[in-house]
């Protein structure tokens, strides 16, 4: 499809670049043969009273090499008009046959870069239809799976009834969040934010405390370690993402361990960063962290709840406030997180 397409855009380059160089090469010939035209009229002219007015030019007197000579000069002038106009239409087809051939291939590129980031986003979607398509599937087949079992038995306490109950709901539950992240997505993604100065604490305490459950949870400590400044964001949004970062620390991080909030200023921007002491990120998965329902490290992850959808989350929420979202290894061990905002002035 993009190959037709490619095809067809480099073919409408040509068609314009064709139309102006035809046009650039005829207006110039026109001009070249107008200038051309009037200097050999304006030699025509006065050498025509050289010969015929002049000392060469005898009339009356039954002798006069004027007109013999006027003619001889004439047909040379029209031989040689002859001779540029050939040489004209000689350069005029070779210019725009150049300019067919090699139009032709750096129409090609261009068109293959004009199309490039087409091709991409509209791999990256059917991508994400499919990864998405396969993450709702999964707990819609595991609840018919269970009620169809269920609904074979014909007895059933209530225990097992409440047992399947409360499986269903798990399920359920699962929906409700990737939904609630695919939604988000589009919110962050579309939706202008109200900027305005907030402090840097204030947004790691709202992180923190949407977390600290979880982090109990595997009695994970959360360690803040950030120094006081205002950043320009929206508050409620940068808390979000610092919790989708805690989130994932606290998932691939040790139990018992301790994950680090830190922040600092660097020039006019303000560096707020999420460290765990987990194994850090395989360098294979690092391109990708980012990109919508990527899980990687199979083995590893399919060990830890979830789709794959924060940190692309946490990606564009950053995005949607002017800031920089990267991530690198430890040189001693774990993940970091490193979140560039700027400076309220």
């Amino acid at each position: 499809m993009f190959e037709s397409a490619r095809v067809k855009l480099t073919l409408f380059y040509l068609a314009v670049l064709l139309a102006f160089t035809l046009t650039l090469t005829l207006s110039f010939r026109a001009l070249f043969e107008r200038e051309y035209s009037l200097s050999n009229n304006a030699q025509r002219s006065g050498v025509r009273q050289l010969f015929f007015d002049g000392p060469y030019g005898l009339p009356g007197q039954g002798f006069s090499v004027g007109p013999r000579s006027y003619s001889t000069f004439t047909n040379l002038q029209d031989d040689q008009a002859d001779l540029v106009h050939q040489r004209l239409n000689r350069d005029f087809v070779l210019i725009n046959v150049t300019a067919l051939a090699l139009g032709g291939l750096l129409c090609y590129w261009f068109a293959g870069r004009t199309l490039k980031p087409i091709e991409e986003a509209h791999h990256a979607q059917a991508r994400f239809a499919s990864d998405a398509s396969h993450e709702l599937r999964t707990p819609l087949t595991n609840l018919r799976l269970e009620n169809e079992v269920f609904l074979r038995q014909k007895n059933f306490s209530e225990g097992e009834a409440r047992e399947l109950i409360n499986s269903n709901l798990e399920e359920v539950q699962r929906l409700e969040n990737l939904s609630s992240n695919l939604l988000a997505l589009t919110q962050y993604g579309n939706a202008p934010l109200k900027i305005k100065p907030v402090p840097a604490r204030a947004i790691i305490a709202d992180a923190v405390k949407l977390k600290e459950k979880v982090a109990a949870g595997k009695q994970v400590v959360l360690k803040t370690e950030a120094a006081a400044a205002s950043v320009l964001g929206h508050r409620e949004s940068l808390a979000e993402a610092v919790a989708i970062l805690l989130d994932n620390a606290v998932k691939y991080g040790p139990e018992k361990g301790t994950v680090v909030i830190g922040g600092k200023r660097d020039d006019n921007h303000y560096v707020l960063w999420v460290q765990d002491g987990g194994p850090g990120i395989p360098e294979a998965d690092m391109p990708h962290i980012f990109e919508r329902l990527y899980r990687g490290d199979k083995a590893r992850s399919s060990k830890v709840a979830g789709y794959g959808l924060g940190l692309s989350l946490a990606q564009i929420i950053v995005q949607a406030n002017n800031a920089e979202l990267k991530a690198r290894n430890v040189p001693g061990g774990g993940a970091c997180f490193m979140m560039r905002l700027p400076l309220a002035k």
